[in-house]
């Protein structure tokens, strides 16, 4: 009878948890019927067996997008040069999105609200749009108002938008019309946590990600720790 090392027993763990972990990180079409779903390209991560933790902190950090797009005040706006130094949260999705956008920027706001003053103003919060045909910057900005008006809203064109995305290992896909003939845009719906110590993109959030995690770990984040 074979039998199998303790060593090598929680390797064995190790990655399974990993790949459990990785694989919840989805290429979802929002408010798209499971159909719509498909697989995204996810990175390796540390993962804990067992462990409960919203964020999954990454072996090899992402490089910052060099993305250049337009604000909602249809002013230029580069990604890299406007946040540099400072704790940033990317995300990736569209106004229009019935469920998984909203609930993640208001989570975020909800967490955001929370920090002190001081912490609260070191924060860049930026949410680019994945369906810039529709999201103009005037759409943006009133539908981010509604969320916080202090989140940066960008828009423009679809495919640096598309590549962008790809640099952080998100997949993001033109808008089309769904079965029942309604618009909708598929993309990962991963939050990106970048420090201000390093400007690395460091850490994930999924979709599963409450306003409580996000309350728990910013302060950490703004700090350029792992939470």
């Amino acid at each position: 009878m074979r039998t199998t090392s303790p060593a090598r027993l929680r390797r064995s763990t190790l990655l399974a948890a990993t790949f459990v972990t990785a694989a919840a990180l989805t290429l979802g079409a929002c408010g798209g019927s499971d159909d719509d779903k498909q697989d995204a390209a996810v990175v390796d991560v540390s993962a804990a067996s067992g462990s409960q933790k919203a964020a999954t902190v990454l072996d090899q950090p992402f490089t910052k997008p060099d993305l250049v797009l337009t604000d909602t005040a249809g002013k230029k706006f580069d990604l890299r040069e406007r946040t540099a130094g400072k704790p940033t949260l990317v995300y990736f999705g569209y106004t229009n999105c019935p469920d998984v956008c909203p609930l993640t920027m208001s989570n975020i706001a909800i967490a955001a609200k929370k920090l002190p003053a001081a912490e609260r103003a070191k924060l860049r919060v930026v949410f680019v749009t994945t369906d810039p045909k529709r999201d103009t910057p005037k759409a943006l900005g009133s539908w981010l108002k509604g969320q916080d008006p202090d989140f940066i809203g960008l828009t423009g064109d679809f495919d640096a938008i598309q590549a962008g995305a790809r640099q952080l290992g998100i997949s993001v896909e033109p808008a089309h019309k769904d079965k029942n003939g309604k618009t909708v845009s598929t993309h990962g719906t991963q939050v990106v946590a970048f420090s201000p110590k390093t400007d690395k993109g460091y850490v994930l959030y999924g979709e599963q990600a409450t306003a409580d995690d996000y309350t728990k770990d910013l302060p950490q984040l703004v700090e350029g720790r792992k939470p």
